[in-house]
């Protein structure tokens, strides 16, 4: 997909885990490449990359720190079960994302020795920092010119020879920076932000109390220009909790992840529940998760009790050491901690590796029992040892912790709340959209809270239902190892998503494109995470759809096809994609409102878009057959013409329209677009017959790809395709299994494990289904790229190739849904 925004893959290398070995917990359940903890939409998603929920920091999906930590104190000792103590950094010289700053700057070729403190920069001009293009949301001062210099003076308190001190830096594009005279960065040709470099012990020792300087040289190629910096200071590692509890096992559920630890003579249970249950869209879209906790005694006798729970404002910040403030107040027999960026730039940022900085984060708990600590690290840490509760609340990051105290017991039980009130959550063209869930603006987080305390066991107990009947529904039909894998996919597709309502009441549910390019509302990633949604709201599934209906009916996009996005997430103002995908995203638009009507069992969401489905239909009629060289989701390995498996999603696009019109009544209509299908069908098993399989590319013999998208001829018992092409094609397939999965195509040894699961949908029985699915199962235990699931992998080692955390997974499901619309 895209070839022109594939990111690098994270290649985190865990030792221990050897090539084909499946890990496994205790308990017989598959090891997770990363567990959910916190999972509420793509900016509030806190996950474990570790076996045990200790070995690291908890973190966002995409792979900054999140820091939560968890600690039982059991009579006077410690036992950390949850996250992990890092060296923390302060802002010495702070960037202008953790503050304001100006320097002299010039856009002309300065006179030698411009770099050094002793430099005359009288005739400089002076400017506030970032400096940049309008696209960049930090850039204060505008630099459209091809090169910047940058002076930036300012003074030390103190010494810091012998300090741990770090440079910060964002550039766009080649950069050199001096500190005091003496060149520290030279980039070359690059882009990055947040760049953390430290120092040696001979540039830091120029450090010197009073007058200092940062020179910097930057060099805009072409487009986007950025120039940032700053210092930061290591703090002193102080760690008070050394000690870990023992993690017994972990498991995986749809809609939670339970741990099992010891805590010397406790047992305790831990549970993360986020209740996205899709039968109720308010429960579902309000952003609150549960941390459950029970304790018992192992040796029969009481002991005295404390959990702690910590979070720092990275919560609510795109990068670390933003400007933050965070509150605490005590309201409802309630425990409010609150945290949030101090800019509160609402809707300002997009893009992919880009996190939320506006709205607030929160912690909760009922009064009783609790008590809190909020200020440095070090002081509430410290205050937690000794019993005692601090509020220092310094112009630094504050942390802030909840502890329950559940004194001298021999079982006790609870929970805390996390939640987090972004405000507005989308601009949908132009317009600022809030969450769903307080979509008229009459709703209150904190009372959302009381609610969800009042509601928690009611609301444990359904999630305890759908967990247990959709792994059994899951292993009935595909096998305990697809359950597995279904678990794994249930949150992590459902919160790359955003619940709103537009303004003419459309719901919209709209997705991220994680870390593939950040856009918003893609057709391409609804078309393969549509089956979950369709199996169990096809309200959900039609908020898929609905902001592609309403982008060309409302004239802003006017191609005879469907446009490819709306924006880049947060932004859904029109496609900023460089590329249509003409035939791709028509035949996804298609196929997906025939779903919605099958399950459904009538059409009329079709019919309320019905003249926008025609030109795209009539698209697919003369464009679809023979596909030109187009972008499609497949085109990893390339873009190329004459894609067959393509012109399958044509030929049943065309043929979905068929199917609508006849359950609209419209006979001749449906009669004439079948028949037009049918005799594509018949052209294209001529145009790719290569033998004992089908061909990628009608014009190359030889060649091979799975033909995924046949499925839906199956599911919606279409009958365009002879049953025979998946008869031969599913045996061929077979053959070219490698160790960790079928690979897409003939061209590469990566795959989609999305469409795999498609494909082994075609076969006609379980048995040879679990021989599609038990190589994915395989990588997701094997692979030591600790990331929420990736879908796009290699087959010859358990490694991810690119995409992780993204909603395509949802498209697991297809085998349920199948057997859903046809009682298999």
């Amino acid at each position: 997909m895209k070839t022109n925004f594939i990111l690098i893959a994270f290649l985190l290398s865990i030792a221990g885990i050897c090539k084909g070995e499946i890990r496994q917990n205790d308990d017989g359940n598959l090891r997770a490449s990363a567990y959910p903890l916190i999972t509420i939409d793509p900016y509030t998603s806190g996950w474990s990359f570790g076996d045990n929920l200790y070995d690291g920091p908890v973190k966002h999906w995409t792979g900054k720190d999140f820091p939560m930590i968890g600690v039982a104190k059991v009579d006077g000792k410690l036992y950390r079960f949850m996250g992990a103590e890092d060296v923390e950094l302060l802002p010495l010289v702070k960037t202008s994302e953790q503050g304001e700053w100006t320097a002299k700057y010039t856009t002309d070729q300065p006179a030698s020795g411009w770099e050094t403190k002793n430099f005359d920069d009288s005739s400089w001009k002076s400017g506030r920092a970032a400096f940049g293009t309008k696209e960049e949301i930090t850039a204060k001062t505008q630099w459209n010119e091809k090169y910047i210099w940058v002076r930036r003076e300012f003074e030390l308190n103190d010494d810091l020879k012998g300090k741990s001190i770090f440079l910060e830096y964002s550039h766009d594009d080649d950069v050199i920076i001096y500190v005091n005279g003496i060149k520290v960065v030279d980039t070359g040709n690059s882009c990055k932000k947040n760049v953390l470099q430290k120092l040696a012990p001979g540039v830091v020792s120029t450090l010197k109390k009073g007058r200092n300087i940062i020179s910097a040289y930057c060099y805009n190629r072409v487009g986007g220009a950025l120039l940032d910096f700053g210092l930061m200071l290591e703090k002193e590692n102080y760690k008070f909790f050394n000690s870990q509890a023992k993690q017994l096992s972990a498991q995986v559920k749809p809609l939670q992840t339970l741990y099992k630890f010891e805590c010397g003579p406790i047992n305790l249970d831990l549970t993360f529940t986020a209740p996205l249950l899709m039968d109720d869209i308010d429960l579902m879209s309000r952003p609150i998760n549960y941390i459950s906790y029970s304790v018992e005694s192992r040796d029969g006798k009481k002991h005295d009790v404390d959990i702690y729970f910590e979070a720092s404002p990275r919560w609510a910040l795109d990068v670390p050491y933003q400007e933050s403030v965070t509150e605490a107040s005590v309201e409802n027999n309630m425990v409010y901690l609150r945290t949030g960026s101090k800019a509160q730039n609402i809707l300002k940022k997009k893009g992919d590796d880009v996190r939320i900085d506006w709205g607030y984060f929160y912690m909760v708990a009922d009064k009783d029992n609790s008590r809190y600590s909020v200020g440095d690290t070090k002081l509430i840490r410290r205050s937690f040892l000794l019993g005692k509760s601090v509020k220092v609340i310094s112009e630094t990051q504050n942390n802030f912790a909840i502890i329950k105290e559940l004194g001298k017991v021999s079982s006790s039980k609870g929970y805390i709340m996390l939640g987090y009130d972004d405000i507005f959550s989308i601009q949908y063209f132009n317009e600022n959209i809030r969450p769903y869930w307080n979509r008229n603006g009459n709703k209150n987080i904190k009372k959302e809270f009381v609610n969800a305390s009042k509601e928690y066991t009611s609301i444990i107990n359904r999630c305890n239902s759908f967990d247990k009947k959709m792994m059994e529904d899951a292993s009935r039909i595909g096998g305990d190892e697809y359950a597995q894998l279904c678990a794994l996919a249930y949150r992590q597709a459902i919160a790359a998503h955003k619940l709103v309502q537009a303004p003419n009441g459309d719901l919209l549910f709209l997705s991220k494109e994680n870390l593939s390019n950040g856009s918003i509302g893609t057709v391409d990633i609804t078309y393969p995470s549509s089956p979950m949604f369709l199996l169990y709201n096809t309200e959900l599934a039609k908020g898929l759809l609905n902001h592609i209906f309403y982008y060309s009916e409302s004239g802003r996009w006017n191609k005879p096809f469907a446009a490819h996005d709306v924006g880049t997430y947060p932004l859904a103002n029109g496609q900023t994609y460089g590329g249509d995908m003409p035939v791709e995203e028509s035949g996804n638009m298609l196929i997906v409102t025939a779903a919605i009507a099958a399950m459904d069992g009538n059409a009329e969401y079709a019919r309320k878009h019905w003249d926008v489905l025609t030109i795209w239909t009539d698209y697919l009629v003369g464009n679809g057959l023979d596909p030109e060289n187009q972008l499609c989701t497949d085109d990893f390995a390339g873009h190329f013409a004459h894609n067959a498996n393509l012109s399958v999603k044509a030929i049943l696009g065309i043929a979905s329209y068929g199917y609508l019109a006849d359950m609209l009544g419209k006979r001749e209509l449906g009669e004439k677009y079948t028949s037009i299908a049918k005799d594509m069908a018949s052209k294209w098993e001529k145009m790719a017959n290569d033998g004992d399989h089908y061909r990628l590319t009608f014009d190359k013999p030889g060649t091979w790809s799975q033909k995924y998208n046949l499925v839906w001829d199956k599911i919606l018992n279409l009958g365009i395709f002879s049953p025979a092409i998946a008869e031969k094609e599913i045996p061929f397939y077979l053959t070219k299994q490698n160790e960790y999965g079928l690979p897409l195509d003939s061209r590469e040894t990566y795959t989609k494990t999305d469409w795999i699961i498609w494909t082994a949908t075609l076969a006609k029985d379980k048995e040879t289904f679990q021989k599609f699915i038990s190589p994915i199962y395989k990588y997701v235990g094997a692979t030591p790229d600790r990331i929420p699931m990736s879908d796009w992998v290699y087959t010859i080692e358990p490694r991810q190739r690119g995409f992780q955390a993204r909603s395509v997974v949802g498209g697991y499901f297809i085998k349920m849904l199948d057997n859903k619309i046809n009682k298999r």
